[in-house]
């Protein structure tokens, strides 16, 4: 399944300003079967939350958020790359 990353400006960094649309997000997943939330991160400085999908379309992701009440700034397809893989075999 292809895997997204997703990113939102926050409007302010508050505890509650993180956690209120991370809930609402649960709450819409449990119910809307294809996108699943895998992780996310929060770069303090940024004012910005960054969130790792697998979901068979960005399509679903734009609709899970408008769901949640939550605004995306954009969905990107996105590769997992490890350091393994460019290891070279010794």
């Amino acid at each position: 399944m292809p895997k997204y990353m997703v990113s939102r400006t926050l409007g302010s960094t508050s505890e509650q300003e993180i956690e209120a649309p991370c809930l609402s997000a649960m709450d819409v997943l449990d119910q809307m079967p294809g996108p699943r939330w895998v992780r996310s991160y929060y770069p303090d400085a940024e004012g910005k939350i960054y969130r790792e999908y697998e979901s068979p379309s960005a399509e679903l992701i734009f609709e899970h958020a408008q769901r949640a009440g939550v605004s995306i700034d954009k969905a990107e397809v996105v590769r997992e790359l490890e350091p393994s893989m460019f290891r070279q075999a010794g």
